[in-house]
């Protein structure tokens, strides 16, 4: 370490290493963030940043779901397009509802903006319309 009390790069990289090897049983505190690890002063503020930590990593769980769906239908679509079939079309639109739900559940809870999640189910839908009309005009 050096003054600051902040690792050098080179040593950050070898840590970076090691955890993914699983050296290490615990996570050292550099990659870790914990209640503990906050400046807040008074009780209040200790709540406020231990209910900010638990929102955020709410957040990131919903936002993490909305993405793989998408991937999911993504790649259904891709499927049917490769070999267009009605159980392919029933599958896309099964991951299509699936990923709508979702996008819908995250601006409900505040995850997402509203115009996020509007532009979200439009890129689902656009990219199943554009499929369709390659479809009619073969």
């Amino acid at each position: 370490m050096d003054f600051s009390g902040r690792r050098n790069s080179s040593r950050l990289a070898i840590d970076v290493i090691l955890i993914s090897l699983g050296y290490f049983k615990f996570v050292p505190q550099t990659f870790c963030r914990s209640k503990y690890r906050t400046v807040a002063n008074n009780k209040s503020a200790l709540k406020r940043a231990q209910i900010a930590e638990r929102n955020r990593l709410r957040n990131k769980a919903y936002k993490s779901a909305v993405k793989t769906l998408m991937k999911n239908y993504f790649a259904a679509l891709q499927t049917y397009a490769a070999n267009p079939n009605t159980e392919g079309m029933q599958e896309v639109q099964t991951r299509m509802s699936a990923a709508y739900s979702k996008i819908d559940r995250a601006v409900k809870r505040g995850v997402l903006h509203r115009n996020n999640g509007a532009h979200k189910k439009s890129r689902l839908a656009q990219a199943l319309k554009k499929l369709q009309a390659q479809a009619e005009a073969s």
